[in-house]
């Protein structure tokens, strides 16, 4: 059961409403790198879990990712505050308070008119928040490596909202979520190599001969070496055409078919054949009103 405590689990201290930046900061609350996706990432990982410790950390993680969409939450509805109470007691022109609203070319006065200043689920371009930003696959090898990304994610995404205010407050409050990114993110990498093995994902091994071939498909200008694709780790191939049908070097397909599905095939391929000595009149012919003077084969 979830139990809601009134204390944040960081003090978050505005210094002065900017409703722009409120609307800057939803990205942290309804985006795809925000805090509502990464609590419904982990929380439904955690139901599916069958490791205790792994199962233990996902639902620890979890609650504390909405303790932060609490955090990120209470940062936007304080930025918008002062424009709220302007708004709805009407103190300004209609200019100026579109003026107000509108910012920098920013879309909060979108937000302020269909939400009234709260902190809604959606990013900040207006776009919904929905469940396709949880990627779970049921796989913890899977999963875990892509937590550790969606954390780098979201990390970078506050450091670009740190970079974009003065407020010492927002700053603060937006620096203490970046670094619990940080955290998450090693817990999730312990975690992942807790598991032994752990690479490649899930149970199969891939089939040797093709499992450290490095394919050199983009040459010319700019083509490179590295330890992405060298060759003590990587088999290189180069050579466009081993590139192609690299099973047998033939790069064929075939489907077996019964009788009756040959026979089939057979009749619709002749019905639909083109006739390569054609040349028929178009819609662009006709608009052109060239057709009738156009030779036709037979």
């Amino acid at each position: 059961m979830f139990s809601h405590n009134q204390r944040l689990q960081y003090s978050v201290h505005v210094h002065e409403p900017n409703p722009a930046l409120a609307n800057l900061m939803l990205e942290q609350f309804g985006g795809p790198q925000g805090e509502l996706a990464a609590a419904m990432r982990y929380f439904t990982q955690a139901l599916a879990e069958e490791d205790p410790g792994r199962r233990d950390m996902l639902f620890d993680i979890a609650t504390e990712e909405l303790s932060h969409l609490e955090v990120i939450g209470t940062i936007v509805a304080m930025l918008n505050k002062g424009a709220k109470g302007e708004l709805a007691e009407a103190v300004d022109s209609e200019a100026e308070l579109f003026r107000k609203l509108q910012g920098a070319g920013n879309d909060s006065h979108v937000t302020q008119v269909l939400f009234g200043g709260g902190p809604s689920l959606i990013n900040s371009a207006g776009q919904l928040w929905n469940a396709g930003y949880v990627d779970s696959i049921g796989e913890p090898t899977a999963d875990l490596r892509s937590n550790i990304a969606a954390e780098a994610r979201a990390k970078i995404v506050y450091e670009r909202l740190i970079n974009l205010t003065d407020d010492p407050g927002v700053k603060d409050a937006l620096k203490f979520l970046m670094t619990r990114e940080i955290a998450h993110q090693q817990s999730f990498e312990k975690a992942l190599y807790s598991i032994e093995p752990n690479f490649p994902p899930g149970k199969l091994a891939g089939n040797p001969e093709y499992a450290n071939m490095y394919v050199n498909a983009s040459q010319g200008a700019g083509d490179m070496r590295g330890p992405w694709n060298n060759d003590e780790d990587f088999n290189v191939v180069s050579d466009l055409t081993t590139q192609l049908g690299v099973d047998d070097g033939k790069g064929l397909m075939s489907v077996k078919l019964s009788g009756q599905q040959k026979k089939a095939v057979e009749q619709m391929t002749m019905r639909l054949k083109s006739n390569l000595e054609a040349n028929p009149a178009t819609g662009v012919t006709l608009g052109r009103g060239d057709a009738t003077n156009r030779p036709q084969k037979h």
